[in-house]
């Protein structure tokens, strides 16, 4: 009897313990959630539909590469929209995001838009505070880089704006220089946003055909790769 009183106690002290298990992971969570049309000419509806998933799935990818931080999966957050119905018109505030944030548990929320006008293109990138529900500040793509062939490249340096502006340390020499050297095509990135898209509609034939043809243009793209294999897992 006595020993059932003792682990009742235990599990009703560990229960109620807020200190931190050991090894839990510290780092500050970020996800990046799809980015909003901003008005874009010269593409097909599709295609600056899958862009919305796309950049934020790059996105993601490149700030993961910075170990100071913890990255949501991208699909974990879009699932959490699709559930929660809180992507109305495609369009997320900083006080839904905060929400996406909690049930995620990010420190940070990436939002933002893309405009791409005939291939002149811009990204804009909203920081959010998940505690406080604030926008900390709006990040914008290097203005020197517009053309959406240079796509991969103004993803990239939205990312490395967000690491200077949520404090996070600098990349690793190494790791920055992996960065650097990286270059994905802007067809790829497109095939890339299309598997995407079709993933998220649970159309899993399209989204592995389009993985394959992502691969054709890019063979070495990594995210294209990765995601292929789970899409073929489920």
């Amino acid at each position: 009897m006595m020993r059932y009183l003792i682990g009742g106690l235990l599990a009703v002290l560990s229960l109620g313990s807020t200190t931190p298990a050991l090894g839990q992971d510290s780092r500050p969570g970020i996800a990046v959630l799809p980015f909003e049309n901003g008005g874009s000419f010269g593409q097909g509806k599709e295609d600056f539909e899958a862009l919305r998933r796309g950049i934020a799935g790059m996105l993601t990818s490149e700030l993961s590469l910075n170990p100071s931080a913890r990255l949501v999966e991208r699909a974990e957050a879009q699932h959490v929209l699709d559930e929660q119905n809180l992507a109305a018109a495609g369009r997320v505030d900083a006080a839904t995001a905060a929400k996406v944030g909690k049930l995620v548990g990010a420190r940070y929320m990436i939002a933002g838009t893309f405009i791409d006008l005939y291939g002149d293109f811009r990204i804009d990138a909203r920081i959010i505070d998940v505690e406080t529900s604030e926008i900390l500040k709006v990040v914008r793509s290097d203005p020197k880089l517009h053309e959406r062939k240079d796509l991969f490249r103004i993803i990239q340096s939205v990312a490395e704006r967000i690491f200077t502006d949520t404090k996070l340390p600098a990349l690793p020499a190494g790791k920055a220089q992996a960065m650097r050297s990286r270059e994905v095509p802007t067809e790829a990135l497109a095939l890339y946003s299309r598997a995407l898209l079709y993933e998220d509609r649970g159309d899993k034939a399209k989204a592995v055909e389009f993985y394959q043809k992502a691969l054709v243009a890019y063979p070495e793209y990594t995210e294209s790769k990765e995601a292929l294999r789970r899409a073929r897992e489920k």
